[in-house]
């Protein structure tokens, strides 16, 4: 199966959102390996895939808390959940 790295992180990264307890920058930097700027392009894509992706703010900071995707939108799930190591191959990770 060839897909798209590009295509591919931002699949990944969908699945790893649901697999994590409270997601936040830090984490899924240590995570993937991804620069910080990297990570969040990826995830400000998502929404305009039609992915519904929250913050919960917690703590004092503006950006103390963590990513929930509450919605895959057009997304199939259960594909994403079922090929994430082809995804994570496709991105070299």
């Amino acid at each position: 199966m060839e897909l798209n790295p590009v295509f591919a992180r931002r699949l990944y990264l969908c699945w790893l959102l649901t697999q994590m307890e409270k997601p936040n920058v830090p984490r899924l930097m240590e995570i993937t390996g991804w620069p910080r700027r990297t990570l969040q392009d990826v995830l400000k894509a998502l929404p305009g895939m039609g992915v519904t992706l929250n913050f919960v703010q917690q703590g004092i900071r503006n950006n103390d808390g963590f990513y929930q995707l509450s919605d895959w939108g057009p997304l199939n799930e259960g594909w994403i959940q079922h090929h994430h190591q082809a995804l994570k191959e496709a991105i070299g990770h």
